[in-house]
Protein backbone atom coordinates (compact mmCIF):
# COMPACT_ATOMS: atom_id res chain seq x y z
CA UNK A 1 0.00 0.00 0.00
CA UNK A 2 2.78 2.33 1.02
CA UNK A 3 4.45 1.85 -2.31
CA UNK A 4 0.77 2.35 -4.20
CA UNK A 5 0.72 6.13 -2.75
CA UNK A 6 4.19 6.63 -3.01
CA UNK A 7 4.22 6.04 -6.90
CA UNK A 8 0.84 7.89 -6.91
CA UNK A 9 2.32 10.76 -5.32
CA UNK A 10 5.44 10.48 -7.78
CA UNK A 11 2.57 10.60 -11.05
CA UNK A 12 1.49 13.34 -9.58
CA UNK A 13 4.54 15.12 -9.80
CA UNK A 14 5.49 13.95 -13.18
CA UNK A 15 2.23 15.37 -13.96
CA UNK A 16 2.72 19.08 -12.87
CA UNK A 17 6.06 18.80 -14.30
CA UNK A 18 5.24 18.63 -17.62
CA UNK A 19 2.53 20.90 -17.35
CA UNK A 20 4.67 23.36 -15.89
CA UNK A 21 7.46 22.68 -18.90
CA UNK A 22 4.99 23.20 -21.41
CA UNK A 23 2.62 25.72 -20.10
CA UNK A 24 6.08 28.31 -18.80
CA UNK A 25 9.18 27.27 -20.50
CA UNK A 26 7.99 25.79 -24.07
CA UNK A 27 5.03 27.56 -24.71
CA UNK A 28 3.06 27.96 -27.50
CA UNK A 29 5.20 29.05 -30.10
CA UNK A 30 2.58 28.35 -33.14
CA UNK A 31 3.47 24.35 -33.53
CA UNK A 32 3.17 23.02 -31.20
CA UNK A 33 -0.79 23.43 -29.65
CA UNK A 34 -1.17 19.72 -28.48
CA UNK A 35 0.18 20.85 -25.12
CA UNK A 36 -3.00 22.70 -24.57
CA UNK A 37 -5.35 20.53 -26.24
CA UNK A 38 -7.38 19.96 -23.30
CA UNK A 39 -7.95 23.47 -22.68
CA UNK A 40 -11.85 24.85 -23.82
CA UNK A 41 -12.05 24.92 -27.50
CA UNK A 42 -12.63 28.86 -27.35
CA UNK A 43 -9.60 29.35 -25.29
CA UNK A 44 -7.65 27.14 -28.37
CA UNK A 45 -9.58 29.78 -30.64
CA UNK A 46 -7.38 32.44 -29.25
CA UNK A 47 -4.22 30.99 -28.08
CA UNK A 48 -1.81 33.94 -29.12
CA UNK A 49 1.97 32.29 -30.29
CA UNK A 50 4.85 33.16 -28.37
CA UNK A 51 7.63 33.20 -31.16
CA UNK A 52 10.12 34.61 -28.42
CA UNK A 53 11.48 32.22 -25.56
CA UNK A 54 10.68 33.44 -21.81
CA UNK A 55 14.69 33.71 -21.48
CA UNK A 56 17.23 31.83 -23.19
CA UNK A 57 17.37 28.54 -23.28
CA UNK A 58 13.78 27.98 -22.16
CA UNK A 59 12.25 26.04 -24.77
CA UNK A 60 15.63 23.82 -24.33
CA UNK A 61 14.78 23.48 -20.94
CA UNK A 62 11.17 22.73 -20.93
CA UNK A 63 12.08 20.15 -23.28
CA UNK A 64 14.31 18.41 -21.36
CA UNK A 65 12.15 18.46 -17.99
CA UNK A 66 9.21 17.32 -20.19
CA UNK A 67 11.36 14.31 -21.10
CA UNK A 68 12.20 13.72 -17.20
CA UNK A 69 8.42 13.87 -16.86
CA UNK A 70 7.76 11.49 -19.21
CA UNK A 71 10.54 8.74 -18.03
CA UNK A 72 8.94 9.19 -14.39
CA UNK A 73 5.47 8.36 -16.02
CA UNK A 74 7.06 5.40 -17.47
CA UNK A 75 8.49 4.27 -14.40
CA UNK A 76 5.26 4.42 -12.09
CA UNK A 77 4.02 1.96 -14.93
CA UNK A 78 6.85 -0.06 -15.01
CA UNK A 79 7.39 -0.18 -11.28
CA UNK A 80 3.38 -0.67 -10.69
CA UNK A 81 3.60 -3.66 -12.66
CA UNK A 82 6.88 -5.16 -11.82
CA UNK A 83 6.52 -5.13 -8.52
CA UNK A 84 3.33 -6.40 -8.31
CA UNK A 85 4.41 -9.46 -10.80
CA UNK A 86 7.20 -10.04 -8.06
CA UNK A 87 4.75 -10.28 -5.61
CA UNK A 88 2.48 -12.11 -7.07
CA UNK A 89 -0.72 -9.96 -7.09
CA UNK A 90 -3.91 -11.40 -8.12
CA UNK A 91 -6.05 -9.76 -10.17
CA UNK A 92 -8.19 -7.63 -7.30
CA UNK A 93 -5.04 -6.40 -6.00
CA UNK A 94 -3.49 -5.30 -9.47
CA UNK A 95 -7.07 -3.31 -10.36
CA UNK A 96 -7.06 -2.14 -6.93
CA UNK A 97 -3.50 -0.43 -7.12
CA UNK A 98 -4.42 0.77 -11.13
CA UNK A 99 -7.43 2.29 -9.53
CA UNK A 100 -5.96 4.27 -6.74
CA UNK A 101 -2.95 5.74 -8.65
CA UNK A 102 -5.41 6.87 -11.23
CA UNK A 103 -7.85 8.44 -8.42
CA UNK A 104 -5.31 9.75 -6.46
CA UNK A 105 -4.43 11.32 -9.78
CA UNK A 106 -7.57 12.66 -11.11
CA UNK A 107 -8.69 14.20 -7.38
CA UNK A 108 -5.20 15.63 -7.85
CA UNK A 109 -5.72 17.12 -11.53
CA UNK A 110 -9.33 18.09 -10.25
CA UNK A 111 -8.52 19.98 -7.38
CA UNK A 112 -5.17 21.41 -8.15
CA UNK A 113 -5.31 21.68 -11.94
CA UNK A 114 -8.52 22.79 -12.42
CA UNK A 115 -9.58 24.50 -9.30
CA UNK A 116 -6.22 26.28 -7.83
CA UNK A 117 -3.87 26.74 -10.78
CA UNK A 118 -6.90 27.87 -13.14
CA UNK A 119 -9.28 29.17 -11.07
CA UNK A 120 -7.43 30.60 -7.88
CA UNK A 121 -3.49 31.28 -8.82
CA UNK A 122 -4.67 32.31 -12.79
CA UNK A 123 -1.32 30.14 -13.43
CA UNK A 124 -2.37 29.58 -17.59
CA UNK A 125 -3.82 33.28 -17.95
CA UNK A 126 -0.25 34.55 -15.99
CA UNK A 127 1.55 32.81 -19.43
CA UNK A 128 -1.64 33.15 -21.76
CA UNK A 129 -3.45 36.64 -20.90
CA UNK A 130 -5.56 36.54 -23.91
CA UNK A 131 -6.92 33.76 -22.61
CA UNK A 132 -8.23 34.88 -19.31
CA UNK A 133 -11.96 35.96 -20.59
CA UNK A 134 -12.61 32.50 -21.21
CA UNK A 135 -11.70 31.19 -17.88
CA UNK A 136 -12.91 34.55 -16.08
CA UNK A 137 -15.75 34.15 -13.34
CA UNK A 138 -15.46 29.92 -13.14
CA UNK A 139 -15.47 28.78 -9.95
CA UNK A 140 -14.01 25.55 -10.91
CA UNK A 141 -12.19 24.46 -14.20
CA UNK A 142 -14.10 24.46 -17.57
CA UNK A 143 -14.22 20.35 -17.95
CA UNK A 144 -16.33 18.77 -14.75
CA UNK A 145 -18.38 16.24 -16.94
CA UNK A 146 -14.98 15.20 -18.71
CA UNK A 147 -13.22 15.04 -15.41
CA UNK A 148 -16.21 12.89 -13.84
CA UNK A 149 -16.23 10.48 -16.86
CA UNK A 150 -12.90 9.77 -16.58
CA UNK A 151 -12.73 9.68 -12.46
CA UNK A 152 -16.13 6.82 -12.41
CA UNK A 153 -15.94 5.33 -16.09
CA UNK A 154 -12.54 5.56 -18.00
CA UNK A 155 -9.95 5.24 -15.29
CA UNK A 156 -11.92 2.02 -13.41
CA UNK A 157 -12.46 0.48 -17.61
CA UNK A 158 -8.67 1.00 -18.03
CA UNK A 159 -7.67 -0.77 -14.14
CA UNK A 160 -9.54 -3.65 -15.28
CA UNK A 161 -7.68 -4.00 -18.38
CA UNK A 162 -4.59 -3.53 -17.48
CA UNK A 163 -4.75 -5.48 -14.07
CA UNK A 164 -6.43 -8.48 -16.46
CA UNK A 165 -3.09 -7.64 -18.96
CA UNK A 166 -0.98 -7.83 -15.95
CA UNK A 167 -2.06 -11.31 -14.31
CA UNK A 168 -1.11 -12.82 -17.82
CA UNK A 169 2.21 -12.63 -17.08
CA UNK A 170 2.02 -14.38 -13.71
CA UNK A 171 4.14 -17.38 -13.49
Amino acid sequence: MFLTIFLAIVFCAAITLLLISAVAFVQYDGTNKWFFSSAPKEALEILEPRPEELFCGARAMGWVLMIISVLLILGVGVVTVWDGIRSGFSYTQFFMRFVLILTIYKAYDMIFFDWFLLCRFRFFQYYCPEVAPVYDGRKYGYNLKSQLLKLLVIFPAASALLAWICTLFQV
